[in-house]
């Protein structure tokens, strides 16, 4: 095992070309079997390992945990086979105040000070005040040191953090959480966020811009009613000549940084905001369809018949729209100018994109960092879940956030929000996410389908922020009807500063390879005022050369599934070299996420739990790597499905594992044992490499 690890970062020219090492015949395995040769496998779309390597494939595993005994798994038969009774919001919230009121969930303020009377709420409290039952049942501290152990400050979890043997006295709690508060930013107010629940908070700037654009008022259905008839004739004739024709390559993995990571099934009645109210009442926590927009436009239809008053101000209001004042667009010149040229862009990507993820990205080279897309809806009513998707790192220097909406009104309000709470560099406006929940919204790749849609979408956002506006767009909604190239000079004019182009399709999803020859063609079509960005299967510092190369108006490229499987593509960008790395040097790049991890949702129980879910989410996709002194010929292409091989050492077979139950025995390399009756199953459950003869 020691000649192949020899030498293995010393790669010759006729491998950087994808030219194979060796020029074998096929010949026969030590089982009888014929060997192909790689050539043979690379059009296959199967990754070349070299033979030495290979190992035969270990039986099938499920995505659970597979270690328990057989005994264990036949008891356990019987319960998979029973449906799990759906629990009623009520019985859910019952149960977490159980849970808070147990033992293993002490009150901060007395976990922070060690104090029992130190709480104010006394036995008003929702959490447990029994410091002696939860010291009795609190796991074994983990090996290492606090996370937060910074100069004199302590930990802000105090007895409940996982790491409180080397905790050092003297220092107030304050200090950490003030130490906490001040490397992350964007966070929501409580103050603002009661507004947002009680619809209090007023959007005067985005109301106005929207009423100047005609994209509010009692006439905006009968608009509504054109464009849609503008968009289909666009649709049906316009774009026959621009069809192309997709490639029939195969394609690898889920692109995520189109895809929401907590979409609530309600997307609000954003149609509703045609009247002139600020803001329309919010339906509390239930699920609204596209077409609860005609049913509210319709309430407002009978409101009007029955008040002559407000009949006599939608007139007053048609004047209004008839006249737009032009002093309320922002000028260009205005706006703040950012510059997306030759950087490295990471991706939002959904999920694993999180905070602690963007941050070691930013240490392996990543210039510019996207936080994962979220809803405009959710937004606007104030759900932390969906605010936390905004935060930014202090180290995070050239950052922005993405989100989703269906609806100007919707969209308008929430860049408002955003200028007005966070402190990001540009928003980018997702319209090419091709999941179904999203589209069936009418958000996302829907609205390709709909420019003048996007129209409205675009200028009254960049008329309402000084931020710059960047869009992410897919080539089309329909394989072969790409439509970009058409629309690519009227982004620019409605406001948009840099656009995205994913080089798929909405029907094509993430089978295939990129046609960058279409992304090129829309970039030589695009004003010189707007950024063209290229995104799809880059994953080598060769990738990055071509596509720069060979289309000089490409300002970028946006790097997505290349950086979840090996985030040092960065690093191999900028020193221009394949990266041969060790199987511990990976590990340590996972002990920086570990250690971003707990400083970003906590050290306490919950916070280490929460940190092994999304490093197990990252696994998922980063045992898909193989070492480059594994393979006959390099690159890896993102297409390659890897065989069963052997690593260069037990750590780097293990990495190179597919199973979850694998992966969770690295987790507990980082951060101890889990939790009884632990399992996990991977939340992207893609067909990731879709076989080359089924083109």
């Amino acid at each position: 095992m020691e000649d192949p690890s020899k030498d293995m970062s010393l790669v010759t020219d006729s491998k950087t070309e994808g030219i194979p090492a060796s020029q074998a015949q096929p010949t026969a395995n030590s089982n009888g079997t014929t060997q192909r040769t790689p050539e043979e496998l690379v059009a296959r779309a199967i990754a070349p390992v070299k033979p030495e390597f290979i190992r035969p494939p270990p039986p099938s595993r499920t995505t659970q945990n597979d270690a328990s005994s057989d005994a264990n798994t036949d008891a356990k038969q019987p319960q998979a086979n029973l449906v799990k009774e759906k629990k009623s919001k009520r019985q859910l919230k019952r149960e977490r105040r159980q849970d808070q009121k147990s033992a293993s969930n002490l009150c901060p303020e007395i976990a922070k000070t060690g104090d029992v009377n130190a709480c104010s709420y006394k036995d008003k409290c929702r959490f447990s005040h029994d410091m002696e039952a939860f010291l009795s049942q609190k796991p074994d501290d983990l090996e290492g040191d606090c996370p937060f152990m910074k100069a004199d400050a302590p930990c802000p979890y105090g007895l409940a953090c996982r790491f409180s043997g080397t905790h050092k006295d003297g220092a107030s709690a304050a200090t950490s959480n003030l130490l906490k508060k001040s490397s992350e930013v964007n966070g929501l107010s409580k103050d603002v966020q009661r507004l947002l629940w009680k619809n209090k908070m007023r959007f005067t700037k985005a109301d106005a811009v929207i009423k100047s654009l005609g994209l509010a008022g009692p006439n905006w259905k009968k608009k509504q009613l054109v464009d849609k008839e503008e968009d289909e004739v666009g649709l049906s004739g316009s774009h026959a000549a621009d069809e192309t024709e997709c490639k029939k390559v195969s394609d690898d993995s889920i692109d995520c940084s189109g895809c929401p990571s907590a979409i609530s099934a309600a997307v609000n009645a954003e149609d509703a905001c045609a009247t002139d109210e600020f803001r329309p009442s919010k339906k509390s926590k239930c699920v609204v369809d596209e077409k609860c927009s005609d049913e509210v436009e319709g309430d407002a239809n009978v409101l009007e018949k029955s008040s002559e008053k407000d009949s006599a101000e939608t007139e007053m209001a048609d004047d209004v729209v008839a006249e737009p004042d032009k002093s309320l667009k922002i000028h260009p010149r205005e706006k703040m100018l950012i510059d997306f040229r030759e950087k490295l862009y990471l991706a939002p990507l959904t999920t694993v994109g999180n905070l602690p993820y963007r941050r070691v990205c930013k240490t392996l080279g990543a210039d510019v960092t996207c936080g994962e897309m979220a809803m405009c809806t959710n937004l606007l009513q104030g759900q932390a879940s969906e605010w936390a998707l905004l935060r930014r790192h202090s180290s995070e220097d050239f950052f922005g956030v993405q989100i989703c909406g269906a609806h100007p009104d919707t969209v308008t309000r929430a860049v408002e929000l955003i200028e007005q709470e966070c402190t990001v560099d540009f928003i980018d406006i997702n319209m090419g996410c091709p999941i179904d929940i999203v589209v069936d919204k009418g958000a996302g790749s829907s609205l390709l389908t709909r420019p003048t849609r996007m129209k409205g979408i675009i200028q009254a956002a960049s008329s309402t922020v000084d931020r710059p506006i960047t869009v992410k767009v897919r080539t089309g909604y329909f394989e072969g009807k790409n439509r970009i190239d058409s629309l690519i000079a009227d982004i620019g004019s409605w406001g948009a500063t840099a656009v995205t182009i994913h080089g798929r399709s909405r029907q094509q999803r993430y089978s295939k390879l990129a046609d960058w020859d279409y992304v090129y063609q829309c970039a030589r079509k695009a004003p010189s005022a707007l950024q063209v960005l290229g995104n799809g299967d880059v994953f080598s510092y060769l990738d990055w050369n071509k596509h720069v190369s060979d289309c000089p108006e490409l300002s970028s490229c946006m790097i997505a599934r290349g950086a979840l499987i090996k985030p040092w593509l960065f690093t191999e960008i900028k020193e221009q070299r394949h990266w041969d790395i060790s199987s511990q040097e990976r590990l340590n790049i996972l002990k920086d996420y570990v250690r971003f991890g707990l400083e970003h949702w906590g050290s306490d129980k919950k916070g280490v739990e929460t940190t092994r879910h999304f490093l197990l989410e990252w696994l998922s996709y980063t045992c898909r790597y193989i070492p480059v002194g594994l393979l006959d010929v390099i690159p890896q292409r993102l297409n390659w499905r890897p065989p069963s091989y052997y690593g260069r050492d037990d750590l780097e077979t293990l990495m190179a594992s597919d199973s979850a139950a694998d992966w969770v025995r690295i987790s507990e390399m980082l951060l101890g044992k889990v939790p009884d009756g632990f399992t996990f199953a991977p939340k992207h459950k893609s067909n990731a490499y879709d076989r080359a003869e089924n083109g």
